[in-house]
């Protein structure tokens, strides 16, 4: 078969009469599916370290025969995936034992009379809701401990009935007593070995944690428990104050570029859906620990078996102001509106910071701070610092990420295509079942041949769904836009809205060296301000449009975004087979999710940070740059996780190497917490 022919897009550096910021230009190119044609590529099955940790897990229970249970009567079962319809459920909050639960307890166990089976033996551990068309109707999905002693005590004659249970692979297991896991500050208060000799004969060694996102304030927690002099340095502002600039921002379209959606307490998730979902492992201990540890802070209990766990906005801010007030009373010194701009370093070792207000334009009044470890927990959209680590020849290397635009629908509409006749159960948010969402991956293939080879398959999918939320500006520059979407905790918006998104890697930019993504972050976000005309406004345009390459519709659908929107050809924001890969994924979402493609969708562009565009090195057990000694980079920023429970997992590991490299820890992290998971920093959520 011919090979089909390249179109090349050429583009050019121009300068716009209405800003003085110069930005790439794309020539005018309406692409049509006859020229380069893509087609479904077969999902790639992911081998060997590439693997999620939750898939090795489930090939290692495959591969190992199932032990037989020698004490049926002792210990806990475990139950899963126990299925309870809609109508038979309490609903979406309620985590007690019901009769439709007891039910599907009493068919595992083929007790007769499920009403006899005593509700206390029974414990949730997960619940979740599944609704997939292929149902008869949307279910409920539980897993349930089952404590043996408890059940045998309240009801002796189930004796028969657990002595002929048997382990199925991933729906019935038993375990000799229950794990029971508790929240960080337990954990290291147990497993602390500091002696209080070493304590009072010499000096607590000074570490410097940059940034208060998720890694950077659970690696304080675990340091500062551990007796080390922290100083928590964050550019941005406590919630407090970073609610009130955010606020000017949305209201007065006033950007404060050092604290913003982006910068601030909590990182770049604090206003955002506050998303606890993750693929390290749910069940892994450091997981456990992170969940209980945000619980102990004001989290609901309930994130720890909600199947989907979110905490939204408005419980974050609360809870962050708790976990400060805790880091506080251990003697962390935090400093907002502190800025790193440099690096001590004395024989390619890192001995310390220079910091200045960030609220100040100029540096002039820089102050330099010594530590014997600086810990970079800086987010994604810290550009400056990835410059200013280029400066020193730190090992950074260009990372996979992802780009695309935020689609946006009535809430209804989505319930209604998820839940059909049960769309009416939502209630904004407060019905028998949740705000209804989506998820949804494919696979595209730019090649002709019709070979699914990796090198021309690109991975299109939906990133951050906001059910019940709004679409909101995450640019740090008033030059560039870029967006996000966030949620309150009861998700009762009348909008729903997702990031569509396609990977994108150094084969598609269009510069070189490790922060050529950056690059064309901004090479996108420059051109978005400038088709919104500036003064935030977005460019919009309907799905139907954009599908088919023109822009007709000059009036379009109301949109959750604040500050404004505006008609424009998104199909010409993007290099062509990028555009070419969202119009075809879109078209088969269609195919999953039908009335997706609808004259009530609305695109806004851009979303370009779903993920760090940068990696730095670091070695894999000490977490420590291969390049410079003394500096610890952690995080999403840094390029090893990817949304917040993965990032609070990466600081809890990196708080005990670096605990560990300065001799406040002697034990083994792993006898903790098991193995730390791998993560490329590459999320879909």
């Amino acid at each position: 078969m011919a090979m089909a022919t390249k179109v090349v897009i050429p583009f050019y550096l121009s300068t716009s009469t209405s800003s003085k910021n110069p930005f790439l230009r794309y020539p005018q190119y309406k692409p049509s599916f006859s020229d380069f044609q893509i087609r479904c590529a077969r999902r790639s099955v992911r081998t060997g370290k590439k693997r999620y940790p939750s898939e090795k897990k489930k090939l290692e229970r495959i591969q190992k025969p199932l032990d037989d249970v020698k004490n049926k009567e002792e210990g806990f079962w475990r139950l899963s995936k126990l299925n309870v319809p809609v109508h038979k459920d309490p609903g979406k909050d309620d985590l007690s034992v019901s009769l439709g639960l007891l039910e599907a307890i009493a068919k595992v166990l083929e007790f007769p009379v499920a009403s006899m089976l005593p509700p206390e033996a029974f414990t949730v551990v997960r619940k979740s809701i599944d609704a997939r068309k292929l149902l008869k109707e949307p279910k409920f999905v539980y897993t349930v401990h089952m404590d043996v002693k408890k059940l045998l005590d309240l009801l002796p004659r189930t004796w028969d009935f657990i002595s002929r249970l048997e382990p199925k692979l991933g729906l019935v297991e038993h375990f000799p007593e229950e794990k029971v896991s508790g929240d960080l500050i337990n954990i290291v208060y147990d497993c602390k070995q500091i002696k209080e000799v070493s304590q009072t004969s010499k000096s607590r060694p000074k570490v410097a944690i940059v940034g208060s996102g998720p890694s950077g304030l659970f690696a304080s927690l675990v340091l500062a428990e551990l007796g080390a002099d922290v100083t928590l340095i964050e550019r941005g502002e406590a919630v407090e104050q970073r609610g009130r600039d955010i606020g000017a921002l949305v209201v007065r379209r006033l950007l404060q570029e050092e604290s913003n959606f982006c910068f601030g307490e909590g990182g770049a998730g604090t206003w955002s859906d506050g998303k606890l979902v993750t693929r390290i492992g749910r069940n892994s201990d450091s997981v456990l620990a992170v969940m209980k540890t945000l619980v102990h802070f004001g989290a609901p209990p309930n994130i720890l078996v909600d199947g989907k766990p979110h905490l939204g906005t408005d419980r974050l801010i609360p809870l962050l102001r708790n976990f400060r007030q805790h880091l506080q009373g251990l003697g962390v010194t935090i400093k907002f509106g502190t800025r790193v701009d440099d690096l001590l370093v004395e024989n390619s070792q890192v001995i310390g910071v220079k910091v200045s207000d960030s609220r100040q334009k100029l540096h002039a009044d820089s102050l330099k701070l010594g530590f014997d470890a600086v810990v970079l927990a800086v987010g994604h959209s810290a550009r400056d610092t990835y410059e200013m680590l280029l400066s020193y020849n730190v090992d950074l290397a260009p990372k996979d990420f992802a780009v695309g635009l935020r689609i946006e629908h009535p809430q209804e509409l989505i319930n209604s295509i998820q839940y059909s006749a049960l769309a009416n159960e939502v209630r904004n948010g407060r019905g028998k079942v949740p705000v209804a969402d989506y998820k949804v991956v494919k696979y595209v293939d730019e090649d002709d041949s019709g070979s699914s080879s990796k090198e021309w398959s690109r991975s299109c999918y939906s990133f951050c769904m906001c059910p019940g939320g709004q679409v909101v500006l995450t640019s740090t520059n008033p030059s560039e836009l870029c967006i996000n979407g966030m949620s309150f905790s009861r998700r009762a918006s009348k909008w729903a809205n997702a990031a569509l998104v396609v990977t994108v890697s150094s084969k598609d930019f269009d510069s070189h060296g490790p922060l050529a993504g950056v690059e064309f972050q901004r090479v996108l976000e420059r051109r978005a301000a400038t088709m919104g005309g500036g003064n935030f406004v977005l460019p919009v345009q309907t799905v139907t449009d954009f599908l088919e390459n023109k822009l007709t519709v000059t009036s379009v659908p109301p949109s959750s975004y604040r500050l404004g929107v505006k008609v424009a050809a998104l199909h010409e924001l993007f290099p062509a087979q990028l555009t070419k890969a969202l119009q075809r994924s879109i078209t088969m979402f269609d195919r999953e999710l039908p009335g997706f493609i609808s004259s009530e969708a609305l695109l806004h562009g851009v979303e370009t940070r779903t993920s760090s565009p940068v990696q730095i090195s670091r070695d894999s057990n000490t977490y420590e740059s291969t390049s410079m000694k003394g500096l610890y980079p952690i995080g999403e920023g840094a390029g090893y996780a990817g949304g917040i429970v993965s990032a609070a997992v990466d600081g809890l590991f990196a708080g005990f190497a670096v605990a560990k490299k300065l001799d406040l820890f002697q034990g083994s992290i792993e006898s903790v917490f098991g193995k730390a998971q791998k993560n490329t920093g590459f999320v879909k959520y």
